[in-house]
């Protein structure tokens, strides 16, 4: 029989908090994950996902809230009953035992046979493919497959949850494109849940089946990686999903959205939310685009060149930095006008 993860409906987090002394640095997250899916938490450092991703595997008790799996209160519990795979950010491998031992340990700790050990050892050699690197010591390998054995030893014990703490963060940008696809194979291969911590918008993106923004400790928006980043919830939510032009203006009613002032010239937007006269405007650099008649003129202030394009900052004459890409070459002195098409220019309640 192949590795799988162990049955479960559901996991449920209940208005969970957790305070450091004074310090509230989770504010009552309340969540539920079904089996299966891929759930990234995402945020800027300090925001508190690591902290929720603790107090998911027991590592560190909440100081307010519940965590149920199905019918089962865990937060009373400690992490060894919990059952969790966990990954972490620094793999934590003994650097003394193999590779085969390594993922062998938490079978081993729970006094499995000899032989069951063995073979879900060999299942889960093959699944993360170091079939032919089971007999060396951790620091033999690469970075890549060290993380690969840490996902090895996370799974090994069929766990019905699979925590990972920014797993990819510590290797180079190539080894983390392979990892993501493995990590997302891994995934889909067990038929398991996985809550997934990052501060990396992309990685987010492309792995997850949802993702929760997390800001100062707060829930500030749950969805769809399509939902947070085509339509963020607030301001906050879109400066960090990538939205580098937050704009405040002022707004009026116009047919099809908005108008809004940015830079001096007038844009139309469209509502995020209901909006009065004082307004935040956010726009990507994606969708700042260079054309010969757009409305806004601002001076190139920094170009670097990207491969495929041109990331860019301009100024305009009151001093605001825009940021656009352009597929056409832009140099530093350069005046360029600049449009964006209103289903583009978000437009938020200050």
């Amino acid at each position: 029989m192949a590795i799988a993860s162990r049955d479960f409906r559901e996991l449920r987090l209940e208005g969970i908090s957790r305070d450091f002394g004074q310090v509230r640095a989770l504010r009552d997250v309340t969540l539920t994950i079904e089996r299966g899916e891929f759930v990234a938490l995402l945020g800027p450092s300090g925001c508190g996902k690591s902290t929720a991703l603790n107090c998911i595997a027991g590592l560190l008790q909440v100081t307010h809230g519940a965590i149920w799996l199905d019918g089962q209160r865990l937060d009373e519990t400690g992490p060894e009953e919990r059952g969790f795979g966990m990954v972490f950010q620094n793999y934590a491998l003994f650097p003394h035992m193999t590779v085969r031992r390594n993922i062998g340990f938490g079978l081993a700790t729970q006094r499995r046979p000899r032989a069951e050990i063995a073979r879900r050892v060999d299942e889960a050699l093959a699944l993360v493919q170091l079939e032919e690197h089971a007999h060396k010591l951790p620091g033999q390998l690469s970075g890549g497959q060290q993380q690969r054995v840490a996902i090895a030893r996370a799974i090994v014990v069929e766990p019905p949850l699979v925590l990972m703490d920014e797993p990819l963060s510590n290797l180079d940008a190539k080894l983390r494109l392979e990892m993501r696809a493995e990590v997302r194979r891994i995934h889909t291969m067990l038929g398991c849940s996985t809550i997934y911590v990052t501060h990396d918008q992309e990685e987010a993106l492309s792995l997850a089946d949802r993702i929760l923004v997390l800001i100062d400790g707060q829930m500030r928006q749950i969805g769809t990686p399509e939902e947070l980043y085509t339509r963020p919830a607030n301001p906050d939510v879109a400066e960090f999903m990538g939205y580098r032009n937050l704009v405040d203006s002022r707004a009026e009613p116009a047919d099809g959205g908005v108008a809004v002032s940015v830079c001096g010239a007038r844009l139309i937007g469209t509502p995020m939310q209901a909006v009065g006269t004082q307004v935040v405007v956010a726009i990507r650099p994606d969708d700042m685009r260079v054309t010969g008649d757009g409305p806004i003129a601002a001076t190139v202030e920094i170009a670097e060149y990207h491969g495929r394009d041109f990331y860019a900052v301009a100024r305009d004459a009151d001093g605001t930095n825009l940021y656009f890409r352009s597929e056409q070459r832009v140099r530093p002195g350069e005046t360029v006008r600049l449009a964006a098409a209103p289903a583009r220019v978000l437009v938020y309640a200050a």
